[in-house]
């Protein structure tokens, strides 16, 4: 009979059905797996034994009455089997692809990721990669500045990072393909959906000529707490983090905050002071978040000189603020 004990023999199984279905982003099992190893943080998760010390009584008990009963042989099975299918590849720490920056998220750290394309672009020194985020409603000002810059960086062979969505990731990764650059695009759900769907050609052309990434197993949606916990392997993967367009609600705000946290430097392109769609991007440059970015060897000198800027901590902003939403900008040269 296969029980999911069966299922985690060894420390890559136990990942596998650990990220097969455990939610993304979990510090508790991230703690669990430093303290004990993936294998018997599976069956801790099963017994109704002591938990270590890293988990204190509540908090232990509350990641097991969540984690135990999503502990089921089908969606371990399933995920295997889907793996397989599509043509996927599974990391775990310590693989020789495996993206060593993503070790300064800590507890954090993704249980596995799946891949599509070149895994070997992941283990490429950290200097060698940059992320750029920003709008899905891009205006064509956003997506100009967003084709010029991301372009210009894979003709100096830096590898692009984005998210795979409408407006500024994707005219990131459409920039580095067409000066054939390789991209990486992280997702927020199974590989083998192809999300957003309007995207799934540009999406194979990523895994054609570069490589997708997702902690999520194939089948699994995209959903809202998924995408903001991608935001994290979006900024560590990558020596510095871009912004070339944001409003005050854009989610590329959070792969900002990310950056920041990780000392990782951020640099924001500043855009019309009468425009709504550069709001974000002129919070980052105004609280000192961000450093301002208007040619490509700003982003060059962020790569190899990343300490981050020194302003005050951000967080994403409050009703009140993007009411406000006070801006300035200087010419840029992009």
């Amino acid at each position: 009979m296969v029980t999911i004990t069966s299922l985690a023999k060894d420390e890559r199984s136990a990942r596998i059905v650990l990220a097969a279905t455990a939610e993304p982003n979990d510090s508790r099992t991230g703690r669990l797996i430093a303290a004990v190893g993936a294998v018997d943080t599976v069956r801790l998760a099963q017994s109704d034994g002591a938990l270590p010390t890293v988990l204190d009584s509540m908090e232990g008990e509350l990641w097991r009455r969540q984690l135990a009963p999503r502990l089921l042989v089908p969606v371990v099975e399933t995920a295997r089997r889907e793996t397989d299918k599509f043509g996927l590849h599974v990391l775990i720490p310590g693989d020789k692809d495996w993206p060593t920056g993503l070790d300064a998220l800590g507890d954090r750290e993704p249980v596995a990721l799946w891949t599509k394309g070149a895994s070997s672009l992941l283990s490429m020194p950290l200097r060698d990669r940059v992320t750029i985020s920003g709008a899905r409603a891009a205006t064509s000002y956003g997506v100009q500045v967003t084709t010029e810059l991301a372009g210009e960086l894979s003709n100096e062979e830096l590898f692009i990072v984005s998210g795979g969505a409408y407006g500024v990731d994707a005219a990131a990764h459409k920039a580095a393909l067409s000066v054939g650059g390789s991209t990486i695009a992280v997702m927020a759900g199974g590989l083998d959906r192809p999300y957003p769907s309007g995207n799934s050609d540009l999406l194979s052309r990523v895994a054609d000529l570069g490589v997708l990434v997702s902690e999520m197993p194939p089948g699994a949606a995209p959903t809202k707490w998924r995408f903001l916990a991608r935001n994290r392997i979006m900024a560590a993967l990558s020596a510095a983090t871009i912004i070339p367009e944001a409003g005050y609600r854009s989610g590329s705000l959070h792969v900002a905050k990310e950056a920041r946290d990780l000392g990782r430097p951020v640099g924001a392109v500043p855009g019309p002071i009468t425009s709504a769609a550069s709001a974000g991007t002129h919070r980052l440059i105004r609280e000192g978040v961000a450093r301002i970015v208007t040619m490509t060897q700003d982003v060059r000198e962020m790569v190899e000189d990343p300490r981050p800027s020194t302003g005050r901590s951000f967080g994403v902003a409050s009703p009140a603020q993007r009411r406000a939403a006070p801006s300035s900008s200087p010419q840029r040269s992009l």
